[in-house]
């Protein structure tokens, strides 16, 4: 980009919450507001690449060619079921506990794996949310990141972790050519850097050694030479 931005468009994919990188941006941008814009994870790296998002937090595996990513976090892998399912009763749920259950694969699906363990139906759902309308119907069981299961919530479904289950990890990506200083401000906001950082707002040289002299201790004034004791001479 040249010239001055008028803001930072950042997209995120269903589950990410941008909330709290977003309110130390609030407090460091000087102006700049940061456009949240949400994105399906499967046109997340397209609008990266043409330059209609300035970044984005999105679900890995990615094609990295001509992008910049930063691994974040990962997520726990869940299985999404009705409360009165019998996987309720254990804390973590085993592959093998779903072979003979109908399982429902959305064409969305941000797993890295061919599909989930158990029955899988061959009509698949085009989205999750319409495939946790499906569990909640009674057609089957769903595997998600858990931010998903928690961003589809619904008093009839909870869900359980799922061992052995491919997990789901988030990055911030951003053009490999276009690293400007807005892009720089938001990869230390989310890496935790302070406002005073080698690589965040530096201070002027001038500035700095002002401070450096105002740390040194007040010089104290010459001693004057003590006098020789003994007798004097003649």
């Amino acid at each position: 980009m040249t010239g001055p931005q008028s803001s930072f468009r950042l997209g995120y994919v269903p589950g990410v919450t941008p909330a709290k990188w977003a309110r130390i941006w609030q407090e460091r941008s000087r102006g700049i507001p940061l456009d949240l814009i949400q994105v399906a994870n499967a046109a997340a790296v397209a609008l990266v690449r043409s330059r209609e998002l300035d970044a984005a937090l999105l679900r890995l595996p990615i094609d990295r060619t001509g992008l910049h990513a930063i691994p974040l976090y990962v997520e726990t892998t869940v299985v999404v079921v009705p409360k009165d399912h019998v996987v309720t009763a254990v804390e973590e749920v085993a592959a093998e506990d779903l072979a003979d259950e109908l399982m429902l694969h959305p064409q969305d699906d941000v797993l890295d794996w061919a599909g989930p363990p158990g029955r899988v139906i061959d009509t698949r759902p085009a989205t999750t949310a319409e495939a946790i309308e499906l569990v909640a119907a009674g057609t089957g069981l769903v595997v998600v990141p858990m931010s998903v299961a928690r961003l589809h919530h619904r008093r009839d479904l909870t869900y359980r972790p799922l061992l052995e289950a491919p997990e789901s990890g988030v990055a911030l990506a951003w053009p490999e050519d276009e690293t400007t200083e807005l892009m720089e401000q938001f990869i230390g906001i989310v890496r935790g850097r302070t406002v005073n950082s080698s690589r965040g707002s530096a201070e002027k040289p001038a500035q700095k050694a002002t401070q450096k002299a105002d740390r040194k201790p007040p010089q104290q004034p010459p001693r004057k030479a003590a006098r020789r004791r003994g007798r004097p001479r003649r």
